[in-house]
């Protein structure tokens, strides 16, 4: 499957199995590795309702997506999954730069998220876009991106 010939647009109610499916799957690689890990699929149908939420879609397949939440001055980056059959072809990065996009487009300078930091190549790549770290809690590592 060629990136380039998937699309993404926003999710719809009927969307909500396939995506908890694409969260639980892009996920799996991290369940036996981190015990406190987040439910990171919990409560998409009320995502989809309440936040921005894009999927990528390949044919009638959702392949990966990204939950944004706007904020006072920020666009949150609430979730970023790609399901693992399409990963290391640039979908990640195509949903990194469309979320960028979605910021600007709403006036936001910057961008925020925050991970577990027992995911660092989640940590490394976010990095290498141009993200900083801005803080730890416990477990949480804060970062952001001016844009």
């Amino acid at each position: 499957m060629e990136i380039e010939k998937c699309h993404i647009r926003r999710a719809q109610p009927l969307d909500a199995d396939a995506l908890v499916a694409c969260i639980e799957q892009a996920y799996a690689q991290y369940t036996n590795r981190i015990t406190d890990l987040p439910a990171v699929a919990d409560g998409c149908d009320e995502d989809i309702k309440n936040n921005h939420v894009w999927v990528a879609v390949a044919g009638t397949n959702i392949i990966g997506c990204v939950v944004l939440i706007p904020k006072e001055g920020f666009l949150k980056l609430a979730n970023i999954a790609v399901h693992p059959d399409h990963r290391g072809q640039g979908l990640g990065r195509k949903l990194m730069d469309f979320s960028e996009r979605q910021a600007k487009n709403q006036g936001c300078a910057e961008m925020r998220l925050n991970t577990h930091a027992a995911m660092p190549e989640n940590i490394q790549l976010y990095s290498h876009l141009g993200w900083r770290e801005t803080g730890r809690d416990g477990n949480s590592v804060f970062m952001k991106k001016l844009l």
